[in-house]
């Protein structure tokens, strides 16, 4: 739909193109987007369930592992269900409303989930590296604030890029080569002004996505010294197993964020756009949940605890 103002043509709709044209193809894409949504849906929900049900976990690191799961199935919901539908249906317009809801809370959920990570990262430093003080600096008082502080500031950050972003009509194309409102092809058809703000309120992002960095590499450089220079081989095995969930989670985190940030704008669709933008929207939920399970001792017990019960029920 388009409304003609003085031979200007403003949109109101968009058209998300992706690169499967045959009906059969977007049907196979959908079910294939399905199951895996289906698999990060249970992962994630299980993951928290665990989490605030088991007593054994009620403990500040799994309570922001609890958070975070619950940011990644926020983060692939709010755009894998519309593009299941619009495969299965063969439905491709989107209005700018959706559009912009879409983008205000991928940007919320992803922006939310960096924080989580450096508050995870700043907890692992005080565990390992000052135990004697960590039950009174990370205190419940701590995570309550912390946490409401993250869940705000995400919703500011979010509001701010979204705002930016549609503050202006969109008058030259209304085609997104993506199967949702991927944010580099929503400015790639945006307007000049839209694409100078945007910018302005990306480097004022970058600062503080760089002092997040700062504090994530001060953090994990004073845990790896703290835990080299332990005498006891276990001591130094626990440290890592602890912190090698978040790490891992960490690097797929950065290299998603890299490929979604780096990856040239395409002007037409294709198999390896589509596959990029399946790489950073849909793999990060669905490995983490596996990461934590396979990883963490305490959260493989929980699970076998919580089955050991369910079966006693039955």
């Amino acid at each position: 739909m388009l409304t003609d103002l003085d031979n200007l043509t403003i949109f109101t709709e968009l058209l998300l193109m992706d690169a499967e044209s045959s009906r059969e193809l977007q049907i196979l894409q959908g079910l294939i987007f399905l199951v895996i949504y289906l698999a990060s849906l249970a992962g994630n929900l299980v993951t928290f369930t665990i989490i605030v049900i088991d007593p054994h976990l009620h403990f500040p690191m799994y309570f922001f592992m609890g958070n975070l799961s619950l940011r990644d199935f926020g983060y692939t919901s709010v755009t894998v269900p519309k593009s299941i539908t619009n495969c299965l249906m063969g439905h491709k317009v989107i209005s700018l409303r959706e559009c912009a809801a879409q983008t205000f809370l991928f940007i919320f959920f992803a922006s939310g989930e960096f924080f989580f990570l450096v508050i995870m990262s700043y907890v692992h430093y005080v565990a390992i590296c000052h135990p004697l003080h960590c039950a009174s600096t990370v205190n419940t008082r701590f995570c309550t604030q912390v946490s409401c502080g993250t869940w705000a500031t995400g919703l500011v950050y979010s509001a701010v890029h979204t705002g930016t972003m549609f503050s202006h009509p969109f008058t030259e194309s209304n085609v997104i080569h993506q199967f949702f409102c991927d944010i580099p092809q929503i400015m790639s058809i945006a307007s000049k002004a839209v694409q100078f703000s945007e910018f302005v309120a990306l480097a004022v992002s970058a600062c503080i996505v760089l002092l997040g960095f700062v504090i994530l590499f001060a953090s994990y450089v004073h845990i790896f010294s703290t835990v080299l220079h332990m005498h006891s081989v276990d001591a130094q095995y626990k440290a890592l197993s602890t912190c090698s969930p978040q790490i891992a989670t960490l690097t797929l985190f950065i290299i998603t964020g890299l490929f979604a940030s780096l990856y040239p704008v395409s002007n037409s669709p294709s198999i390896q756009t589509l596959l990029t933008a399946m790489f950073y929207s849909m793999v990060s939920p669905l490995v983490n949940p596996v990461i934590f399970s396979l990883r963490n001792r305490e959260i493989k017990s929980a699970v076998h605890r919580m089955l050991k019960k369910a079966c006693q029920f039955h």
